[in-house]
């Protein structure tokens, strides 16, 4: 297949050109995106076909292809290098449920420090020492929207804040945003990715229990962890009628958000929001609850 290199930040100006063949489709390569040619275009190189991936489920983070579940076996792990050309192939078996600090093995090539690309936003990580949550996307999407909707200057919490997964993108949106984050080592990446974004002026960052950095009164407080309704009483003395609270978990606690709410004298309104399938037969949701 021929190609014509074009940098990825340049994709979108080329769309309208005629020498691309659209029946093919464009290879990433790092920064460059490797776009199939017309066979009377001019080209940069020849690649191999593209094959279709029928293997191993992974996902990218930065050039580093991460994989979940069970320990993949040496020919799935083949079969990614040689579909998707990653600079590592990482495992990560499980994670630490306090810190979310995960318990990784390179299974191929080098993997270290990478900058990962989302929504406009850089994140710079090293996948073997933090978590990244992949699968929140859309989520954070909407944590962004609902905050430049709402035609205020917010103060939120993020209580779980990690190296901003929704810190960066609630802050860009422009909310005032207080981060907390009990694990150091993403505490410094989550201070580092703050000022890679231009954003230090609307974050406050701070390390430590969460439960013990929270002050004042916001107006949006997220609760990105799965033990998150252990933690709402805590959350709820620094909320205030009008507040929104975004409590995660895997499956439904809506009786026990009530209940804590009304304990702590809040009349609340629950609106339950699906982010992805966590295993058979659960679900990771998320419960916007406002207060009143």
């Amino acid at each position: 297949m021929r190609v014509r290199a074009v940098p990825r930040e340049k994709v979108q100006s080329i769309q309208g050109e005629d020498w691309i063949d659209r029946s093919r489709s464009p290879y990433a390569e790092g920064d460059t995106i490797w776009v199939p040619v017309k066979d009377d275009a001019a080209s940069d190189r020849e690649i191999p076909e593209k094959q279709r991936y029928c293997g191993r489920g992974f996902f990218m983070i930065g050039e580093i292809a991460v994989i979940h579940g069970e320990r993949p076996t040496h020919p799935e792990v083949e079969e990614i290098v040689g579909f998707r050309h990653p600079q590592g192939v990482l495992w990560i078996e499980s994670l630490n449920e306090v810190t979310r600090t995960p318990s990784t093995e390179v299974l191929w090539g080098e993997v270290g420090d990478v900058r990962h690309k989302e929504n406009g936003y850089s994140f710079f990580l090293d996948p073997r020492k933090v978590m990244f949550s992949q699968g929140n996307r859309p989520e954070k999407l909407r944590m962004a929207a609902l905050v430049q909707k709402s035609n205020q200057r917010e103060r939120v919490a993020d209580m779980f804040a990690g190296i901003g997964y929704f810190t960066l993108p609630v802050a860009g949106s422009g909310a005032l945003v207080h981060a907390m984050e009990i694990n150091p080592v993403a505490f410094d990446y989550l201070k580092r990715n703050v000022i890679a974004n231009e954003l230090s002026d609307l974050v406050t960052a701070s390390v430590g229990d969460c439960r013990d950095l929270l002050s004042g009164t916001y107006t949006r407080i997220i609760m990105g962890h799965f033990d998150a309704i252990t933690m709402l009483p805590s959350a709820l003395q620094y909320a205030e009628a009008g507040s929104t609270i975004h409590v995660h978990s895997i499956g439904s606690v809506e009786e026990q958000i009530r209940t804590h709410c009304e304990s702590a004298g809040f009349s609340p309104t629950i609106c339950v929001h699906k982010v992805k399938k966590y295993r058979p037969h659960a679900w990771h949701v998320v419960q916007d609850v406002t207060l009143a």
